[in-house]
Formats: C-alpha cells, structure tokens, sequence
C-alpha cells in the first residue's frame, strides 16, 4: 500500500513538472510575441514619421517584414502548445490566448499599410515642393527614378509575355503529345484488328477449301454410286430379258 502511495506522489509529482515545464515555456513564447508586438509598433511609429528618402523607408519596411515574421512563427508555436496540453481547459485557454495575438498582429498590418501609404505620401508631397522650388538635381532624380520605374515596367511585361509565351508553347506540347498518344493508339487497335480480322479470314479460307473437298467427295460418291445402281439395273433387265445369254 505503501509502495503504491509512493508510485502515485511520484506520477503525480512527474505531472505537476512537466504542466510547469509546459506552463513556463508557453509564459515566455507570450512575452516574445509581446516583445514583438512592441517593436512593431514602435517601428511603424517611425515610418509615420519618417520623411524620407526612399531608402530609410525601405530600410523600416524590411525591419518590419522581418519582426512580423518572427511574431508569426512565435504565434504558430503557441498555437502548436496549446494542442499538444493534456487539458481541455489550458488548451482553450492558449488558443484564446493565440487568436487574440493574431488579432493583435492583423492590426497592426493594417496600421503598418495605413502609415506607408501616410510616409509615401509625404514624401512625394516633399518632392512636389522642392521640385516647384527649381531644384534641377531633384529634377534629375525624379526622373531618373521615374525611367527606371518604366524601365523596370517594361523588362517586367516583356518577361510577362515571354512566359506566357513559354506556358503556351507548353500546353501546344502537351496537347500534340496527347494527340500523337490517341492516334498511336487507335493505330495499334486498328493493327490489332486487322491481325484479328486476318487470322478470320485465313480461317475461312480453310474452312471453304475443306468444304471444297468435301462436295468433291460427295460428287464422286454420288457418280460411283449411281453407275453402281445403272449396272445393277442392267444386269437384272439382262437376266429377265435374255436369260439364254
């Protein structure tokens, strides 16, 4: 009895750890993700308030593509905890937990679109001011940036047609070879017919050169047969007739 005690504190002891190990793993993948959170939002604060360049913006937006990342795998982590809990309870309780966290991260997404399209706006409006100000370097550069923009527009469709290009010639193949494939096929059924169809006739053909003998066989035995019954005839008229010979 004694010994059973202690196998049940030990089982339960062993529970009570590995709910705490759970437990305490699931505590620091929600403090990442708050952490995450955080720096999202004090990332998107900068890009509400950046006035440019381009480039500093680019350089935010990677950053923030990245944190996002790194909140959304935290979030599937948590996600995946919570399934694997013994307990019907702890387990819905992290995926509320989960689902408010992902609520929290499609917020911020649309506020990370909302201050992007606020920064880019500013700063085309800086550009439109100093490009009324005269400035001929400015001049340069939009356009710089507005022949690479239509340059890169114009490489990106030519690849565009030449990929659909590329998908059509594919599908042109694939519907010749399936073409080929029916008409190899109804070749060797047509071949395969024609050997069924010529074994048929060589069959019949022996069968009317055996009737042939046949009808031969009986013509004979119907001659040999009468001129039998003709002598037969003959000789007894002979024997009625003239019996002196």
């Amino acid at each position: 009895m004694k010994r059973q005690l202690g196998l049940d504190l030990l089982t339960f002891r062993i529970t009570t750890n590995m709910a705490s190990s759970a437990d305490v793993h699931v505590r620091i993948c929600s403090q990442e993700i708050i952490k995450y959170d955080l720096e999202i939002k004090a990332l998107i604060q900068d890009i509400r308030e950046c006035s440019g360049p381009q480039t500093v913006l680019m350089d935010l937006n990677a950053t923030v593509k990245e944190k996002f990342s790194q909140l959304r795998q935290r979030i599937q982590d948590m996600e995946q905890m919570a399934k694997e809990q013994d307990r019907e309870t702890d387990k819905q309780a992290i995926l509320s937990e989960t689902e408010g966290h992902r609520k929290q991260m499609l917020s911020n997404q649309m506020a990370w679109r909302k201050a992007n399209l606020a920064c880019k706006l500013a700063i085309d409006n800086l550009e439109k001011d100093e490009l009324l100000q005269g400035g001929d370097s400015v001049r340069q550069r939009k356009a710089t940036k507005e022949s690479l923009v239509q340059t890169s527009s114009d490489i990106t469709e030519s690849l565009m047609g030449i990929s659909r290009m590329m998908a059509q010639q594919v599908q042109q193949s694939k519907e010749t070879i399936g073409t080929l494939a029916t008409s190899s096929r109804t070749v060797q059924e047509t071949n395969e017919e024609f050997k069924s169809m010529t074994g048929t006739i060589h069959l019949g053909r022996k069968l009317i050169l055996k009737y042939n003998r046949r009808e031969l066989t009986d013509k004979l035995l119907i001659f040999l047969a009468l001129a039998l019954f003709l002598a037969t005839v003959l000789y007894i008229l002979k024997k009625r007739l003239f019996p002196f010979i």
